[in-house]
């Protein structure tokens, strides 16, 4: 009897914890989060590093996973990107970073989302490590910026997601590496 209740134990304990997909730099990322109502299912995760520094771990949660960066930034699907930081960070690094990577990656489009950037950046913080800065694209609302210590906004349109994607997917993403592993590419 106590073998049979301690079993039932052991598997009522297992099925709570939720599936782990992926570890990085001690950062865990689950195999599904949720947004509005819809699973969303872990595509990649990777580190970030400047020079020798280990900057931050972002994991790539899509509605339909997939290895091309060229088609989950095109996608009309909801996707997140969950950095955790692995060390403080001020604002005005964080925003010069994302900035470069948007002038790299958007081109002459650029000029048409400043505007919209510099919303966006508005609900930057100062970060701490162990701090998140969850992005997540819904279509129809926007790209939503969520932070424990910022305020919460939403930037409209596709077009502004689409850049905001490639600074870690786009042709010339703010890390190789990073982006191979948010494309779930390094395992």
């Amino acid at each position: 009897m106590k073998r049979a209740t301690l079993s039932a134990l052991l598997l009522s304990l297992t099925l709570a914890v939720p599936a782990l997909a992926k570890e990085v730099a001690g950062v865990s990322f689950p195999d599904t989060v949720q947004v509005d109502g819809k699973a969303l299912k872990f595509n990649g995760a990777g580190l970030r590093k400047k020079m020798i520094f280990k900057v931050y771990t972002a994991g790539l949660y899509l509605e339909t996973p997939s290895q091309d960066a060229a088609q989950v930034i095109s996608s009309d699907q909801v996707k997140r990107v969950r950095m955790t930081m692995l060390r403080d960070l001020e604002k005005k690094t964080i925003v010069d970073a994302i900035t470069d990577g948007f002038k790299k990656n958007a081109g002459a489009g650029f000029p048409a989302l400043k505007a919209r950037l510099d919303t966006f950046a508005s609900a930057i913080p100062d970060l701490k490590k162990g701090d998140e800065l969850i992005l997540t694209y819904t279509p129809g609302r926007g790209t939503r910026v969520t932070s424990k210590s910022g305020q919460e906004i939403d930037v409209e349109g596709k077009d502004f997601a689409d850049a905001l994607f490639s600074v870690w997917l786009g042709k010339e993403p703010v890390d190789s590496s990073l982006k191979e592993g948010m494309l779930g590419k390094d395992d």
